[in-house]
């Protein structure tokens, strides 16, 4: 997940276009019986001029990383001219730089990466870009710009910013409403962004209070236990915003466990369980706001428009862009079945 430190002052509630979507006008040629969960009619359908593209991620230990690594396959299987080298992908970052320089090494026309610790792996993406390889950032960035050609990732602090206003809406006719957080790793950039965005979002609301806030660790047993933790200590509230699905399913179950469903629940990423139970509508999680991991297949998207040589359809710039934020729309039961097809497990 991203240690970007963007801020984007976006509105709340908006379905927004799915990340696919944004950069299918590329160079696109998916086939047509095989339609990817966000595709949109090609801008050019032709095969163009063959590219290696080489992939390099952390290891898969999360629904969300597991969820990157099956988007970038499965968009470049849709790509005749498309080869894939993909490393095994490791949290260990002397790994993750021997993976790389394997594939710097290989030759291959244009890397995607999404490092393991942008800090750690500056240096080798320098090395990529000074071997003549464009480098396709993803996600957790870099510390220079030298060491990318683009950067395409998600905005903490907009997941923050558009829980918080969903929330505020559905409790700005309540007198002293309550509201609480489950966090991530407050060790992390990307949770201090969450929390900043939404706290910025409740100033618009005088109403609403934050009277609790707990970090978990973004896995389903430290979200059931510091959920626990905070049913315990707060008899009531209102609203809770829990910043990332997977460690939702804990915390679900230590809401079911307690017998609690006086609040609403708003969750974060985009898990399908998520979906699955927002559409259901018969418990507190009411939406998720999203941290798309379609931004994976977009990265290869990005890669095979600079192997080619080409921009992005619908765009008037000959270049693809230097990054881009994908927004962190909100889901809830009016819009859940247009995202339920991106919804990781």
């Amino acid at each position: 997940m991203s240690e970007l430190t963007s801020r984007r002052g976006l509105l709340f509630g908006t379905a927004a276009i799915g990340a696919g979507a944004l950069l299918t006008g590329c160079t696109s040629n998916e086939s047509k019986d095989e339609p990817a969960a966000n595709d949109q009619p090609a801008a050019d359908d032709k095969p163009g001029k063959q590219v290696t593209i080489g992939f390099a991620g952390p290891q898969a230990d999360h629904g969300w990383l597991n969820a990157i690594n099956d988007n970038a396959k499965s968009r470049a299987e849709k790509y005749s001219d498309v080869t894939l080298e993909i490393t095994e992908g490791s949290n260990d970052t002397a790994q993750q730089i021997g993976q790389i320089e394997t594939l710097i090494n290989k030759k291959v026309d244009v890397l995607v990466v999404l490092p393991a610790d942008g800090k750690a792996l500056t240096q080798v993406g320098l090395k990529a870009m000074r071997a003549g390889i464009p480098v396709v950032n993803l996600d957790r960035i870099f510390n220079t710009p030298q060491a990318y050609r683009c950067w395409i990732g998600g905005d903490n602090y907009g997941m923050g910013l558009n829980a918080g206003h969903y929330i505020g809406e559905k409790l700005k006719g309540k007198s002293n409403a309550r509201v609480i957080e489950l966090a991530g790793l407050d060790n992390l950039e990307l949770t201090k962004q969450r929390t900043q965005g939404f706290d910025d979002a409740l100033k618009n609301y005088p109403n609403i209070k934050k009277v609790a806030r707990q970090a978990a660790e973004f896995t389903v047993e430290s979200g059931q236990a510091k959920m626990a933790q905070l049913l315990q200590a707060q008899s009531k509230f209102d609203a809770l915003w829990n910043h990332d699905d997977d460690q939702g399913v804990g915390a679900l179950r230590a809401i079911e466990q307690a017998g609690r469903d006086d609040f609403l629940m708003v969750g974060g990423a985009g898990a399908l369980s998520a979906f699955q139970a927002i559409k259901q509508d018969d418990g507190v999680l009411k939406a998720t706001v999203l941290y798309p991991p379609t931004m994976a297949a977009s990265a290869i998207d990005l890669a095979r428009a600079l192997g080619q040589g080409k921009g992005i359809g619908g765009m008037a710039e000959f270049e693809i862009p230097a990054s881009i934020t994908l927004y962190s729309a909100v889901v809830d039961k009016t819009n859940v079945d247009q995202y339920m097809p991106t919804g990781f497990k």
